[in-house]
C-alpha cells in the first residue's frame, strides 16, 4: 500500500506511481458483489454513481472508485496507452485483493474511436465529431513543432470541450441532471493524452474481441446520445452480437446520472435480469 494523502487512500504500482481510490457500499468483507467503477473524460473517483442504498445493501455490492493515471490524486503515466489503462486496474484489484477474475463489465455511454476499421465509412463520413477528433489529435500530435503552445492549449480545450462538455452536446436530460454540479478542474496534458489514447490508432478493436455465451458484456446507451451516435454503438453489435445491448429511451449521454438507472443497471450486471424496457429492436 501506498501512503495515503489528505483526502484518499492511495497505492504504489510497479513502476512507481501512486493511484487514488476511494471505497463505497458495503464493507469488502461483507460483499456478495465487488464492483471496480471507471470515469470517463473530465472526471474523477469522486464521480457520483446513483444506485439506491438500499439496493446496494440488499444485493451486498461493494464499489472501488479510483483516479485513473493524472486525474485527481493519482500520478501522471508518462507512457500511457490502452493497455496501461487495463494494467493499472488489474493491478489495483490485485493490491486490494478484489478478487481472482473479472466476472462481467457493463459499458455506460462508452466512447467509439472513429479509426475502429470494421465502422462503415458512410456512417462516420459527414459526422462534424470525427473532424474535431481528427483535428485534435493532429494538434496533439505537432504540439511542439508547429504552433505556439498558448495557442495550442486554447484550442484544444476548445475542441474536447465540443466533444466532452458543452450544451449543445446534451439534451434536455443531460443538462438537468447536471445543473448545479462542480466538475474539478483536470490538467490540460492529462485530458490530452486521455484523448490521445482514446481516439488514437489501436493494435485491436472491439470486433476483434472474443465473446462467449459465457461472457457478461452489456453495453448502455442513450437513444438520443448526442456524443457517441447510437448508430456507431450499434454497429459494434454486428460485429459481437453475444453483447447484450441497452437504449435508454430519451436518454442523452449521462445516463449514469438519472434516477433509477443505475439500479437498473446492477440488477442486470449482478443478477441477470433482463431488462425489456430498455431493449431496442434494431
Amino acid at each position: 500500500m501506498g501512503e495515503s494523502c489528505a483526502n484518499s487512500n492511495r497505492v504504489k504500482l510497479r513502476d512507481g506511481r501512486l493511484l487514488a481510490y476511494r471505497e463505497g457500499g458495503v464493507p469488502k468483507k461483507e460483499a456478495k458483489f465487488k464492483i471496480i467503477l471507471v470515469h470517463g473524460f473530465r472526471s474523477s473517483k469522486n464521480l457520483e454513481f446513483s444506485a439506491s442504498k438500499e439496493l446496494i445493501e440488499e444485493l451486498g455490492v461493494y464499489i472501488l472508485f479510483y483516479d485513473r493515471c493524472g486525474y485527481g490524486e493519482s500520478d501522471k503515466n508518462s507512457k500511457r496507452s490502452v493497455k496501461s489503462e487495463v494494467d493499472d486496474i488489474a493491478e489495483l484489484a490485485d493490491q486490494l485483493e478484489i478478487g481472482p477474475k473479472l466476472s462481467g463489465v457493463a459499458f455506460v455511454a462508452p466512447t467509439v474511436n472513429y479509426l475502429w476499421p470494421s465502422i462503415p465509412e458512410k456512417l462516420i463520413k459527414n459526422d462534424y465529431r470525427r473532424v474535431l477528433i481528427k483535428w485534435c489529435l493532429w494538434m496533439s500530435k505537432h504540439e511542439h513543432g508547429l504552433l505556439n503552445l498558448w495557442f495550442i492549449q486554447k484550442l484544444c480545450l476548445a475542441a474536447i470541450s465540443v466533444i466532452a462538455s458543452i450544451p449543445v452536446n446534451f439534451n434536455t436530460r443531460d443538462t438537468e441532471s447536471h445543473k448545479d454540479k462542480l466538475r474539478e478542474r483536470n490538467d490540460l496534458d492529462t485530458i490530452r493524452g486521455d484523448f490521445v489514447t482514446c481516439f488514437g490508432q489501436w493494435d485491436f478493436e472491439p470486433a476483434d474481441l472474443s465473446i462467449s455465451q459465457e461472457s457478461c458484456v452489456q453495453i448502455w446507451h442513450g437513444k438520443e446520445d448526442n456524443v457517441v451516435p447510437v448508430q456507431l454503438q450499434r454497429c459494434i453489435l454486428e460485429k459481437q452480437p453475444l453483447i447484450s445491448y441497452y437504449e435508454i429511451p430519451g436518454g442523452g449521454h449521462k445516463i449514469m446520472e438519472y434516477d433509477g438507472i443505475c439500479d437498473v443497471i446492477l440488477r442486470a450486471l449482478l443478477l441477470g435480469e433482463e431488462q425489456n424496457l430498455y431493449k431496442p429492436l434494431l
